[in-house]
Parts: C-alpha cells; sequence; structure tokens
C-alpha cells in the first residue's frame, strides 16, 4: 500500500512538472522517521511507522514545492536545483509543527537556495544530508546553525561576477538567472509584462533567448562555450523569443526600450549602448555577469531581512570553468533527451537525469554536466553508471569513461543498448 502511495504521489508531481524519482521520496520518509539518510535506520520501522511517515512527508514535500515555486519562483524540474535539500527541509518542518513567521520562512529558503548554487548535494548526497540534519536536530541545533556549516563548508556565501562564469542550460547558475528573473522586476521585451512568478503563474514556461543571436555569433567564429555563455541568456515568452529571432541587438534593443522603457535594465541589460554592437560581445558579457551578481546578492538579503552577517566575509573563488564543462546547448538538443527519457519510461526503466551535474564528491566543485546521466545505472546498483552525451568534446566524454560511466554519443545507440542488455536481463530474471 506505501508503495502505491508512493508512485501515486510521484506521478502526481510528474503532471506537475517535476521529475522525482522514488529514491529522493524515500529520503524525505528516513528523514521524518529516523533523523537519518541511510536507508538501513528505516529497517527496523514497521508498516505503521513508514505509512505514518510517508504521509507527513508527502504533506511537508508540497509545502517545500509551494514555497520554492512561489517565493524563489522554481517552479519546474530544469530549474529545480539542490533537490536533496529538500529531505532536510522536511525534516525541519516535521520538528517544527504550526505555520512559519516570514522571516523564519525565508531563512530556510536562504539555506535551499545556497546548497543548490554551491552544489551541495551534488557529490556525497547521504553523508552531507546526514551532516545537515545533526546541525538541524543537536541541542544548539536550528537554521542558524544548519546555514554556519554551509558556510564554513563553503566559504563566503556572496555572489560574484564571475559565478555567472558557466554555458549551457547545464550550468549551475541556470536556476540561478531563472529566480532572479522570477523573483525581481523582470519584464518581457515584447509585452513589456512583469516575468514575477505570482504574476505569470505556475507553469508558464519561459523561453530561455540568446540576447546575443547563435546564427550570428557563429558567424563571427565564436565558440560554442561562450556562444551559449549564460551571460547571453536571458527569459522572455514564447512569443518575443520568436519575433526577435536572429536579430542584433544594437537593432532590437532600442525598439523595446522605446516601446517598454526599462525593460531592458529589468533584464540587466548594460546601459551602455557601445556593448550593444557584435564587435563589443565578450566586454557585453563581463558587465552583464556584474549585474547580474549584484542582482542575486540584493534576492539573498531580502531573504535574510537585514540579517546580512550570512554574506560577510571572504567569497570563494568562481569554480565553473566554462571550456571543460559539458551541457546541453539548445532546446531542440533538450527535446531530444526528453524523448529518450519519455522512451526510456515506456520501456518501464527509470528516467535518466537531465543535465547531470558530475561534482568532485568532496568539494562539490562541478567538473561537467553531462547531459542526460543515471548515476546508479539503469537498473539501479545491478548496472554501470550510463551517460548520453550529445555533441560534447572528447574532454566530457573522458571525465565520465574515467568515472566509470558507459557513454553514448547518439541517441540509436543508447536504445541499442537498453534493448540488447537492460531488457534482455530484465526479461531473463522475470
Amino acid at each position: 500500500e506505501a508503495r502505491d502511495m508512493m508512485k501515486a504521489k510521484l506521478a502526481e508531481w510528474t503532471a506537475a512538472g517535476y521529475h522525482f524519482n522514488l529514491d529522493w521520496l524515500l529520503r524525505s520518509v528516513n528523514t521524518v522517521l529516523t533523523g537519518e539518510a541511510k536507508f538501513q535506520h528505516l529497517h527496523d520501522k514497521g508498516a505503521d511507522e513508514v505509512q505514518d511517515a510517508l504521509k507527513r512527508a508527502n504533506k511537508h514535500i508540497d509545502t517545500c514545492l509551494n514555497l520554492i515555486s512561489g517565493r524563489l519562483g522554481l517552479d519546474h524540474d530544469r530549474v529545480f536545483f539542490g533537490r536533496f535539500g529538500v529531505p532536510v527541509m522536511v525534516r525541519y518542518l516535521d520538528q517544527h509543527q504550526g505555520s512559519m513567521d516570514e522571516k523564519e520562512r525565508d531563512k530556510l529558503l536562504f539555506w535551499f537556495v545556497q546548497a543548490g548554487m554551491w552544489g551541495r548535494f551534488s557529490g556525497s548526497t547521504e553523508s552531507y544530508i546526514d551532516q545537515d540534519l545533526a546541525a538541524l536536530d543537536g541541542p544548539d541545533g536550528g537554521l542558524d546553525k544548519l546555514i554556519e556549516q554551509l558556510r564554513l563548508w563553503h566559504g563566503g556565501l556572496r555572489t560574484e561576477p564571475g559565478h555567472f562564469g558557466g554555458w549551457s542550460l547545464g550550468a549551475r547558475f541556470y536556476p540561478v538567472l531563472y529566480l532572479i528573473t522570477r523573483m525581481g522586476q523582470a519584464r518581457d521585451w515584447g509585452t513589456g509584462l512583469p516575468l514575477k512568478a505570482s504574476l505569470l503563474g505556475k507553469m508558464s514556461r519561459l523561453d530561455v533567448h540568446h540576447i546575443f543571436p547563435k546564427a550570428q555569433l557563429y558567424k563571427r567564429d565564436y565558440k560554442k562555450t561562450v556562444v551559449n555563455a549564460l551571460a547571453n541568456f536571458c527569459f522572455l515568452t514564447k512569443d518575443t523569443n520568436i519575433d526577435i529571432s536572429d536579430t542584433l541587438p544594437e537593432e532590437y534593443f532600442p525598439e523595446v526600450e522605446r516601446a517598454h522603457p526599462g525593460a531592458l535594465a529589468s533584464q540587466w541589460i548594460p546601459d551602455d549602448k557601445s556593448l550593444w554592437k557584435i564587435e563589443n560581445y565578450p566586454a557585453f558579457l563581463e558587465a552583464r555577469k556584474a549585474l547580474l551578481a549584484d542582482e542575486m546578492n540584493k534576492r539573498m538579503e531580502d531573504l535574510l531581512h537585514g540579517d546580512t552577517r550570512w554574506l560577510a566575509g571572504a567569497t570563494a573563488p568562481a569554480v565553473e570553468q566554462p571550456d571543460t564543462i559539458g551541457g546541453i546547448t539548445s532546446e531542440k538538443e533538450e527535446e531530444l533527451l526528453e524523448a529518450i527519457n519519455e522512451w526510456v519510461e515506456e520501456m518501464g526503466l527509470p528516467r535518466g537525469e537531465l543535465s547531470y551535474d558530475f561534482a568532485d564528491p568532496s568539494t562539490g566543485e562541478q567538473r561537467a554536466v553531462f547531459d542526460l546521466a543515471w548515476p546508479n545505472g539503469i537498473q539501479e546498483e545491478l548496472s554501470q553508471p550510463v551517460a548520453v552525451l550529445l555533441n560534447e568534446g572528447a574532454d566530457v566524454i573522458s571525465i565520465a569513461s574515467q568515472a566509470g560511466y558507459r557513454c553514448f554519443t547518439t541517441p540509436d545507440a543508447f536504445r541499442d543498448y537498453v534493448q540488447s542488455d537492460i531488457l534482455v536481463q530484465e526479461s531473463s530474471s522475470a
């Protein structure tokens, strides 16, 4: 009965735009019931206890998703980073029954965002969840201790321009760009309307727009890591994105500003018009990174309600190296990968993780982004880790291979592997 309830809840979240798996849900059941991350602590619990913990976990997860989408604007799977922070939040909510005031709520969300930004759970997930649970549950535990632990682990929590130096839809700070768009005053360039989560509505997906068009940049021999720089992305409604198409900023920016004064600045476009020219594209990126970092720090200060000591101190260096990290570079590529995931589900197998954040297990430093990955194997713990890497360089394939991943560079090769290796094993063991 508990398993059926879990499957039903996972299906409910899928319908709402989130792709969670059984392992992730069980972590929250475990943290509610035992205060631990490791599943071995569940083994001696009775069925009634597990059933009750599941109901409590489901309720608290729904609360987390509503807070994260409503306050932070992170309202679908692609931007839902640091998802293993949720079992920690669930434990906190279960131990602190009753409604939170807005300062407590925002402090909890501040921790969630910071944990996602710096890859707290991209390495050794279980051990970091356990450390964070200990910070919450100890005699002097609580949110302050949780945040202090994160600061000691990572270093300063302020955002620097260099942190926006990543590229592709898998960059660690891609969800951060979406967050500031949805939390702040960002406006659409076609309609002039605000893109705030509360106004646009849940599941109103925004399009990723290349401010300087890809086609124009490739004509001028820029590498894909520079063409798809995070600082060249903004979010717009689909119609606006289509209307702008391949027009250069020096042509369409003045039109946007005439029609909707302030809309460019609302999306952190430098006001120096010389930076709108394509020959000054690298300087544009640097100027915009500084504006984005400034905005993110303001948003974090808002969440802290003036208690900005957590943002004090030396800032950790920017660790993303755009030239060495892979990732999804277009919505067309993302559609191909989503089609693979849908096919895998039709075969009765678990979905892979899109834009898998492959990190150093001890530091959380992002080493690469794998387009689609099954880090525990398609048959959990029974088959080797698998990655689908489309249009990636030898460096990304090498990192994945050295980490023990079986790599596929085309959808057809991956499907052949599933049919010849995985499904055959499944049918023979049935």
